[in-house]
């Protein structure tokens, strides 16, 4: 999307205050963001106009069950763009997020600017890490920190500042192919010491636990 495209977005959280709220900061956005629908319910992003969102702001708890893994595994699978809004900050959860694939996790404790940054860069298909759960992943120095070649490194960090693999191919003067292949490499070290990161999210989750990058080089 280019810099001033709107951008239409489905909230789905089971507090009506928070509603309100997210509706309001959306609406005072430097960049146009639209509440196409909102309500205590996932099927407000299966149906018109929700369905046609760019982007789902998914509260991971809804009503009395537990955490709603399965809906966004089920939105994600769909090709949808979802932006987790949750009160829970442990590590394990947000990880686990990551991994099935949502673009972002936020806690609510981050308030406006997080998620307003958060949904712009879902809608553009770019990495975004708050703070909060940068500092939540700490630093690994453990045995199951996989040895990254020079190179492996410097393709993942172009990768994370990058709209596309393209752009990644031209600053460092290699091909696509080639720039698939070193984060192709990058993956299969980290699932082979049991930390696995199928997703550009969650691998940047686990470059910041290894101080490969920090939040403020995204």
């Amino acid at each position: 999307m280019s810099d001033n495209a709107l951008v239409s977005v489905v909230v789905v959280d089971d507090h009506p205050a928070i509603l309100s709220g997210i509706e309001a900061w959306f609406a005072a956005s430097r960049r146009p963001i639209t509440v196409l629908a909102a309500g205590d319910s996932v099927g407000e992003a299966w149906t018109e106009p929700g369905s046609t969102a760019d982007v789902v702001v998914l509260d991971l708890q809804l009503g009395e069950g537990g955490p709603a893994f399965g809906d966004l595994r089920r939105l994600v699978d769909a090709g949808r763009q979802v932006v987790v809004y949750s009160m829970r900050d442990d590590e394990k959860t947000a990880l686990n997020c990551l991994d099935l694939g949502a673009a972002t996790y936020l806690t609510k404790s981050e308030g406006r600017e997080h998620l307003v940054e958060a949904t712009l860069a879902a809608a553009d298909e770019r990495p975004y890490m708050a703070p909060a759960l940068a500092g939540a992943l700490g630093t690994n120095t453990g045995a199951d920190r996989p040895q990254l070649s020079v190179r492996e490194e410097n393709v993942l960090i172009e990768w994370f500042q990058s709209e596309s693999k393209e752009l990644v191919a031209q600053r460092l003067g290699i091909s696509v192919r080639t720039v698939n292949s070193y984060l192709d490499r990058v993956r299969i070290k980290y699932a082979n010491v049991g930390r696995p990161a199928r997703t550009k999210a969650s691998l940047v989750a686990r470059a910041i636990q290894d101080g490969l990058v920090d939040v403020d080089d995204l």
